[in-house]
């Protein structure tokens, strides 16, 4: 039977969810009408998700606040829902969600903020200013509250040293900061600085820092780097939504794992600043909730749920050296321990599952306290498969890779397929690379001790074809006659003779 009339409930349903979609200040898009309201607008954001999507529905009450916030500014946030819209988002070369992208007059760039409400009300902002913004007496001190970064050049003309250097770092970095530049003798005077001048304003640590070197010379790299030491504090909470400040910086980072609900949470973190402000020239110094990630606690080996912790690591080779959890936490003992970090004097603590009693499988399990000696077996050739547990494409690859141990189980003497759990096992200081991604296949061909890539398709042909044409060793099985011991062939071995199998 079709019902022609709606229930009063389901009628009063509609009718709410109705007024919620129209009091939302995030547009809705669709492929009738996305290009009129996206290539007429100056500056749009537009965010393709899907409903079943858990990080688009972490991300919905963050962009909801942002466009309410952002809509005095008349700056425009907008979505496109990519199951209803299927062929929009087709279109649009959408792979992922959320996919965000900032469109100017209608041509599209990606979003490279963060997603909490501040953050992409901040992202917007600057993309909705110049690459510098002139300031006056009017709109000086709006201007240096507008952000937690603000860098403003104090100049008496803006074809001068530094401006030209200056503005060449804003539309660089316009996306990072906010940039202004003043020539109002009023603004200078109000400001007491002595032109040519550049004063970074923050909203942390020290509010107002000035330009220490010769300003005359000052090149674009030289204020890029000044400004990317000052956009870091000197210890701040870190998180998934700033955590690639410190891992584009090339310092280590020293982190300090609390719990946030410790009655003494801001003493520690006072504790500590004095040590991040003497090495802040060679360390970032970060605290973290424990509670929440504990798992990354772990994966810097921090063994034990003790808190405090404190653990640094080498964010460029992967490497962890954590503080014994038996001691406290303090000034000394976090001094101390940056200090012999810095002097290079410590040892990193690597992660090792032990090593198997037995090896039956083709496959050779391969475990972080013996890389080096078998690895780096002149001997032989080795390829290793770095894996994840978890890792889908790794399981997909199981059977193939077993298969490929198994080709050449017979001359285990001269290559080694094996594989080795990548987050159970640190990699030893001495491998020039470390592991971004699951799976990862490395070749170390016999005699060698650099690894080549695998980056071809993932079928057992392929991967023999690879194997054959990269291996320095003989794949033949060597032939033993009675009396005799097994010959090695290897490369260089001029004086070794092939023998066909028998």
């Amino acid at each position: 039977m079709r019902l022609s009339i709606l229930s009063p409930a389901l009628a009063v349903a509609f009718a709410s969810y109705a007024l919620a979609q129209d009091a939302s200040d995030v547009l809705t898009l669709t492929t009738s009408d996305f290009s009129a309201k996206v290539d007429n607008e100056p500056l749009i954001l537009v965010e393709f998700f899907a409903p079943w999507c858990g990080h688009c529905k972490a991300l919905a009450p963050h962009y909801e606040e942002a466009a309410t916030a952002l809509k005095d500014k008349d700056i425009k946030l907008a979505k496109v829902d990519c199951v209803d819209q299927a062929d929009l988002c087709q279109a649009n070369g959408i792979q992922g969600y959320p996919t965000l992208r900032v469109y100017k007059n209608g041509t599209p760039s990606d979003y490279q903020g963060p997603r909490k409400a501040d953050g992409i009300i901040s992202y917007m902002v600057k993309q909705s200013l110049p690459a510098v913004t002139e300031l006056t007496l009017s709109n000086i001190e709006e201007f240096k509250a507008a952000d937690k970064f603000v860098a403003v050049a104090y100049v008496s003309s803006t074809t001068d040293a530094p401006a030209v250097a200056f503005n060449q770092v804003a539309e660089t970095h316009r996306d990072d900061f906010l940039f202004g530049l003043s020539t109002d003798p009023d603004v200078i005077a109000a400001e007491a600085v002595t032109p040519p001048a550049v004063v970074v304003y923050r909203s942390f640590d020290e509010p107002r820092v000035v330009y220490p070197y010769p300003i005359l010379d000052a090149k674009p790299e030289d204020f890029e780097e000044w400004m990317a030491d000052l956009s870091i504090p000197v210890i701040d909470e870190v998180s998934s939504d700033n955590y690639a400040v410190y891992a584009s910086s090339t310092k280590p980072l020293a982190y300090v794992f609390l719990d946030p609900t410790a009655e003494n949470k801001e003493e520690i973190i006072a504790s500590v600043r004095p040590v991040a402000e003497e090495y802040k020239s060679k360390v970032n110094f970060v605290w973290i909730d424990a509670i929440k990630f504990g798992d990354h606690a772990k994966a810097l080996n921090l063994q034990e749920p003790k808190w405090p912790s404190f653990v640094i690591q080498d964010l460029e080779k992967q490497l962890k050296y954590p503080l014994d959890q038996s001691k406290e936490v303090s000034t000394e003992s976090v001094k101390d321990w940056t200090k012999q970090f810095v002097s290079g004097e410590l040892k990193p603590e690597l992660k090792s599952q032990p090593i198997p009693e037995v090896q039956d499988e083709s496959v050779y399990n391969l475990v972080g306290k013996e890389f080096e000696e078998v690895v780096f077996d002149d001997s032989k050739d080795v390829f290793v498969e770095f894996y994840a547990s978890w890792c889908g494409h790794c399981k997909r690859l199981k059977p193939t890779w077993d298969l490929l141990a198994d080709k050449y189980a017979s001359v285990k003497d001269q290559i080694i397929v094996a594989k080795m759990e990548a987050t159970e096992n640190d990699l030893p200081p001495s491998v020039p690379f470390r592991v971004a991604g699951f799976p990862t296949l490395k070749f170390k061909p016999a005699g060698s001790r650099d690894f080549l890539d695998y980056e071809g398709d993932r079928s057992f042909e392929s991967l023999v074809a690879f194997v054959e044409e990269h291996s320095k060793n003989s794949l033949e099985p060597s032939v033993v006659f009675e009396g005799q011991t097994q010959t090695h062939f290897f490369a260089g071995n001029a004086s070794a003779e092939k023998h066909d199998e028998l």
